[in-house]
Protein backbone atom coordinates (compact mmCIF):
# COMPACT_ATOMS: atom_id res chain seq x y z
CA UNK A 1 0.00 0.00 0.00
CA UNK A 2 1.34 3.06 -1.08
CA UNK A 3 -1.29 5.72 -0.45
CA UNK A 4 -3.06 6.17 2.94
CA UNK A 5 -4.05 7.88 5.59
CA UNK A 6 -2.52 6.66 9.52
CA UNK A 7 -5.02 7.64 11.96
CA UNK A 8 -4.88 7.73 15.91
CA UNK A 9 -7.42 9.02 18.69
CA UNK A 10 -6.97 9.82 22.20
CA UNK A 11 -10.20 9.62 24.89
CA UNK A 12 -10.80 11.25 28.06
CA UNK A 13 -12.87 8.16 29.69
CA UNK A 14 -14.28 4.87 28.86
CA UNK A 15 -16.71 6.60 26.51
CA UNK A 16 -15.38 5.46 22.95
CA UNK A 17 -17.23 9.32 22.01
CA UNK A 18 -15.10 11.12 24.52
CA UNK A 19 -12.04 11.47 21.68
CA UNK A 20 -10.09 14.41 23.06
CA UNK A 21 -7.28 14.47 20.26
CA UNK A 22 -6.83 13.10 16.48
CA UNK A 23 -3.36 12.66 14.92
CA UNK A 24 -3.72 11.77 11.16
CA UNK A 25 -0.87 11.11 8.54
CA UNK A 26 -1.42 11.26 5.29
CA UNK A 27 1.25 8.51 3.27
CA UNK A 28 1.14 9.39 -1.05
CA UNK A 29 3.13 7.22 -3.15
CA UNK A 30 5.38 5.80 -0.16
CA UNK A 31 6.05 9.56 1.20
CA UNK A 32 4.59 11.76 4.16
CA UNK A 33 3.46 14.11 2.51
CA UNK A 34 1.15 15.96 5.10
CA UNK A 35 -0.18 15.70 9.05
CA UNK A 36 -2.84 17.16 11.04
CA UNK A 37 -3.35 16.86 15.02
CA UNK A 38 -5.83 18.79 17.24
CA UNK A 39 -7.32 18.93 20.50
CA UNK A 40 -10.87 18.05 20.81
CA UNK A 41 -13.44 18.81 23.16
CA UNK A 42 -14.76 15.15 24.57
CA UNK A 43 -18.56 14.51 24.55
CA UNK A 44 -18.95 13.05 27.47
CA UNK A 45 -16.91 15.96 28.64
CA UNK A 46 -15.09 14.14 31.67
CA UNK A 47 -11.40 12.92 31.63
CA UNK A 48 -10.62 9.56 33.93
CA UNK A 49 -7.90 9.53 36.12
CA UNK A 50 -5.85 6.50 34.01
CA UNK A 51 -6.82 7.72 30.19
CA UNK A 52 -5.03 11.43 31.76
CA UNK A 53 -2.33 8.99 33.03
CA UNK A 54 -1.69 7.60 29.59
CA UNK A 55 -1.70 10.14 27.44
CA UNK A 56 -1.36 13.49 29.78
CA UNK A 57 -4.31 15.95 28.19
CA UNK A 58 -6.97 17.24 30.86
CA UNK A 59 -9.79 18.99 30.87
CA UNK A 60 -8.09 22.07 31.44
CA UNK A 61 -6.14 21.30 28.05
CA UNK A 62 -9.52 20.80 25.91
CA UNK A 63 -11.71 23.51 27.63
CA UNK A 64 -11.34 25.93 24.83
CA UNK A 65 -10.87 22.53 22.00
CA UNK A 66 -13.13 22.33 19.40
CA UNK A 67 -16.11 19.75 18.85
CA UNK A 68 -15.27 16.79 16.96
CA UNK A 69 -17.36 18.23 13.87
CA UNK A 70 -15.27 21.18 13.33
CA UNK A 71 -12.56 19.28 13.48
CA UNK A 72 -13.56 16.37 11.33
CA UNK A 73 -14.22 19.39 8.91
CA UNK A 74 -10.65 20.01 8.52
CA UNK A 75 -9.32 16.23 8.00
CA UNK A 76 -12.51 14.72 5.67
CA UNK A 77 -10.45 16.88 2.86
CA UNK A 78 -6.99 15.38 3.83
CA UNK A 79 -8.14 11.71 3.72
CA UNK A 80 -10.86 11.74 1.06
CA UNK A 81 -9.97 8.88 -1.24
CA UNK A 82 -7.48 7.01 0.92
CA UNK A 83 -7.75 4.22 2.91
CA UNK A 84 -7.28 4.56 6.45
CA UNK A 85 -4.82 2.48 8.99
CA UNK A 86 -4.74 2.76 12.66
CA UNK A 87 -3.04 0.24 15.24
CA UNK A 88 -6.11 -1.69 16.93
CA UNK A 89 -8.21 -0.23 14.25
CA UNK A 90 -11.60 -1.83 15.99
CA UNK A 91 -10.60 0.58 19.02
CA UNK A 92 -10.02 3.44 16.93
CA UNK A 93 -13.09 2.54 14.25
CA UNK A 94 -14.98 2.17 16.72
CA UNK A 95 -14.20 5.96 18.62
CA UNK A 96 -14.56 7.13 15.13
CA UNK A 97 -18.26 5.70 14.47
CA UNK A 98 -19.16 6.32 17.80
CA UNK A 99 -18.21 9.87 18.05
CA UNK A 100 -20.06 10.33 14.62
CA UNK A 101 -23.35 8.68 15.95
CA UNK A 102 -23.04 11.02 18.72
CA UNK A 103 -22.97 14.24 16.65
CA UNK A 104 -25.21 12.68 13.85
CA UNK A 105 -22.94 12.90 11.10
CA UNK A 106 -22.77 10.12 8.50
CA UNK A 107 -20.19 7.89 8.50
CA UNK A 108 -18.73 6.84 5.21
CA UNK A 109 -17.69 3.36 4.68
CA UNK A 110 -14.10 4.03 5.06
CA UNK A 111 -12.16 0.88 4.22
CA UNK A 112 -9.80 0.27 7.42
CA UNK A 113 -6.21 -1.56 7.96
CA UNK A 114 -4.91 -2.80 11.54
CA UNK A 115 -0.94 -2.72 11.61
CA UNK A 116 -1.84 -4.47 14.77
CA UNK A 117 -3.49 -7.40 13.28
CA UNK A 118 -0.89 -7.44 10.09
CA UNK A 119 1.90 -7.12 12.98
CA UNK A 120 0.90 -10.56 13.94
CA UNK A 121 0.76 -11.89 10.69
CA UNK A 122 4.40 -10.50 9.34
CA UNK A 123 5.93 -11.28 12.56
CA UNK A 124 3.99 -13.82 14.21
CA UNK A 125 6.02 -15.06 17.54
CA UNK A 126 9.24 -13.25 16.77
CA UNK A 127 8.50 -10.27 19.05
CA UNK A 128 7.28 -10.15 22.64
CA UNK A 129 4.17 -8.20 21.90
CA UNK A 130 2.23 -6.42 19.17
CA UNK A 131 2.02 -3.56 20.61
CA UNK A 132 2.42 0.00 18.50
CA UNK A 133 5.95 0.42 20.15
CA UNK A 134 7.33 -2.73 19.45
CA UNK A 135 6.48 -3.28 16.34
CA UNK A 136 7.78 0.24 15.26
CA UNK A 137 11.40 -0.52 16.57
CA UNK A 138 11.18 -3.57 15.01
CA UNK A 139 10.13 -1.59 11.72
CA UNK A 140 13.26 0.55 12.34
CA UNK A 141 10.86 3.22 13.91
CA UNK A 142 11.65 4.81 17.44
CA UNK A 143 8.25 5.86 18.88
CA UNK A 144 9.20 9.11 21.22
CA UNK A 145 5.90 10.51 22.68
CA UNK A 146 3.76 7.54 22.91
CA UNK A 147 0.40 8.23 23.23
CA UNK A 148 0.22 11.77 21.55
CA UNK A 149 -2.12 11.02 19.15
CA UNK A 150 0.06 12.50 16.35
CA UNK A 151 3.18 10.80 17.44
CA UNK A 152 1.17 7.39 17.39
CA UNK A 153 -0.06 7.81 13.80
CA UNK A 154 3.57 8.85 12.37
CA UNK A 155 4.64 5.48 13.66
CA UNK A 156 1.45 3.66 12.47
CA UNK A 157 2.22 5.30 9.65
CA UNK A 158 6.17 3.89 9.76
CA UNK A 159 4.42 0.60 10.27
CA UNK A 160 2.38 0.41 7.24
CA UNK A 161 4.43 1.19 5.34
CA UNK A 162 6.80 -1.19 6.11
CA UNK A 163 4.58 -4.22 6.38
CA UNK A 164 1.50 -3.50 4.48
Amino acid sequence: MKDFAAIDFETANNQPTSVCSVGVVIVKNNEFVDSFYSLIQPEPNYYLYWNTRVHGITQEDTEDAPVFPYVWEKIEPLIEGLPLVAHNSPFDEGCLKAVMRCYQMEYPDYQLYCTCRASRRHFGNQLPNHQLHTVAEACGYHLVNHHHALADAEACAWIAREIL
